[in-house]
């Protein structure tokens, strides 16, 4: 059987296959099997295959390395700068393989993640930042949460835009929408001073209204098929979970009527009072206020789903 140097200089993209085996092999295994250089070459080699795949220009990617480390490390950021993530990934594989003790060297080890992230190789981006993170706990990117911020924008950037050939996207299964949230909410309580905070939170409020729109869409489902029991579990869920993206008038609003619909007449009044306080200038407010007086008066009056 050939060598694995064999096969990274006669064949890159079976080179590619055996990278991508090792690396889900143990740690140690992947250290012995592929020498640092191989590996760093991969990687530039891995970010030129998805710029291509993606449509993204393949003109890029030519370099002039300098003498030093920090040079080609300038080099590498200027280029991270253009968007050439060809040109990026090699200055900085250059960097880990000729300065592997240089303090750039671990530097560029985080570039080259951030390489894959720009060529919107986002499972590659991660798998990167994790190793980063593994190897590195201590590193000053690290300590400001820029590496697990890092991975939840990454998780994020890879959920599916709605795109008029397909269905919705909230009709879709949302674990991919859920591991992005509990990345990011996982970077915010674990680095509380972190200067990447407020980038992360916009970016919750998106994966939430994300989550928020399939509750809705769940609910309704259920409710315009009179099974209102489904309806108000899933709006529970919605107003627990996702408050503030724009569902919560629609929310009690109908999670009154489904209580009514369950015979739960209390709850329905706590839902449809919590409607009417917070939410005064709503367009269901007078339905709410209207519904409130006719609560108990008559059993026969519960509004039918629809």
């Amino acid at each position: 059987m050939p060598s694995y140097t064999a096969v990274a200089a006669g064949n890159p993209v079976a080179a590619l296959r055996v990278e991508a085996a090792l690396i889900c092999a143990p740690v140690a295994v992947y250290e012995q099997k592929v020498p640092m250089i191989l590996r760093s070459l991969l990687v530039a080699l891995a970010v030129a295959v998805g710029v291509v795949a993606c449509g993204a220009k393949s003109t890029g990617g030519s370099v002039d390395y300098s003498v030093s480390a920090q040079k080609n490390y300038e080099k590498g950021l200027k280029e991270l700068d253009n968007k050439d993530w060809i040109a990026a990934s090699k200055y900085f594989g250059f960097i880990k393989s000729r300065f592997p003790y240089s303090k750039f060297a671990v530097l560029a080890e985080l570039r080259l993640a951030d390489a894959e992230f720009g060529a919107e190789q986002y499972l590659e981006a991660i798998d990167s930042y994790r190793l980063f993170l593994k190897f590195h706990p201590t590193h000053e990117m690290v300590a400001n949460g820029y590496v697990s911020f890092r991975i939840g924008e990454a998780y994020y950037k890879q959920l599916r835009s709605d795109f008029w050939l397909f269905p919705p996207t909230y009709e879709n299964d949302q674990s991919s929408t859920e591991d992005a949230a509990n990345e990011l909410k996982a970077f915010l309580d674990k680095y509380p001073d972190s200067p990447y905070r407020d980038k992360a939170k916009k970016i919750l409020i998106a994966v939430g209204k994300k989550l928020a729109d399939h509750e809705w869409y769940v609910a309704r489902y259920y409710w315009d098929r009179g099974k209102p029991m489904g309806t108000v579990l899933r709006l529970r869920r919605l107003l627990e979970r996702y408050r503030g993206v724009g569902y919560d008038e629609d929310a009690l609003w109908l999670l009154g009527r489904a209580y009514v619909a369950v015979d739960m007449p209390e709850r329905a009044r706590l839902a449809w009072t919590e409607l009417v306080e917070k939410f005064p200038n709503s367009s269901h407010t007078g339905d709410a206020r209207d519904a409130l007086g006719g609560l108990g008066t008559s059993r026969s009056s519960r509004p039918a789903p629809r």
